[in-house]
């Protein structure tokens, strides 16, 4: 029985076929080319096409992704400056309450108008406790402050170097605030060791009702003015 022989691809006949195909095509008239002109036309068209759609979708996902990126950073600065921002306050909130506390507690250390005589005699008293001779012993006159009273009292006392040394030291130790102010030392006679201290002892008090209203009164005058 004779077995049947596979046709053989004439590659020939199929190079003549396709050069047929392409060959005389009318570029004006796409539409009377031959099937497979017609075909890879198609094709690389279809190519282009998606090309450029692929190209412009890329693009937009590229300017999308660089505007999140912008949004993250300006985010970020942001998230930074806030987080700054509250550290920052909650030092401020812990140094509000120092300043506070420290206020509280000179605020206790200053005394009524009523109560002044009391302090005025503590201050005399430190002085007699040390063996000290008051030669002066004068309260000028009240200079009001914003918050507080100022009472300078002009002050000369005679004695030993060491009494007058423990002397000032008794005054800054009082409860009440005392400053000494403008202190000059000098020889007194031609008694070996007798000093005189001369110095400016200023008090402080809170003001009365009174003289607060006066303080805003003057306060509120002197804004009118300007």
């Amino acid at each position: 029985m004779a077995s049947k022989r596979s046709p053989k691809l004439d590659f020939s006949q199929f190079q003549t076929t396709l050069q047929r195909q392409f060959s005389n095509l009318d570029p004006k008239d796409p539409s009377l080319w031959p099937v497979l002109p017609k075909l890879l036309l198609c094709i690389m068209i279809a190519v282009v096409v998606i090309g450029i759609g692929w190209y412009m979708w890329l693009q937009d996902a590229e300017d999308q992704l660089k505007a999140e990126q912008a949004t993250e950073l300006t985010l970020r600065e942001d998230y930074t400056k806030k987080l700054t921002k509250a550290i920052s306050l909650e030092a401020l909130k812990k140094q509000r309450e120092q300043v506070q506390q420290y206020v509280t507690q000179l605020e206790k250390q200053l005394p009524s108008k009523a109560e002044m005589s009391a302090l005025l005699s503590d201050i005399n008293q430190a002085g007699l406790g040390r063996s000290l001779q008051f030669e002066t012993f004068r309260p000028g006159q009240v200079v009001l402050k914003d918050y507080y009273a100022e009472l300078p009292i002009a002050v000369r006392v005679t004695g030993n170097y060491p009494d007058i040394g423990a002397f000032a030291s008794d005054i800054a130790n009082l409860s009440r605030i005392v400053t000494l102010n403008n202190l000059s030392l000098s020889p007194v006679g031609k008694e070996a060791g007798t000093l005189a201290m001369e110095a400016t002892a200023k008090t402080f008090r809170y003001l009365d009702q009174e003289e607060i209203l006066e303080q805003k009164k003057a306060a509120d005058a002197a804004r009118k003015k300007k």
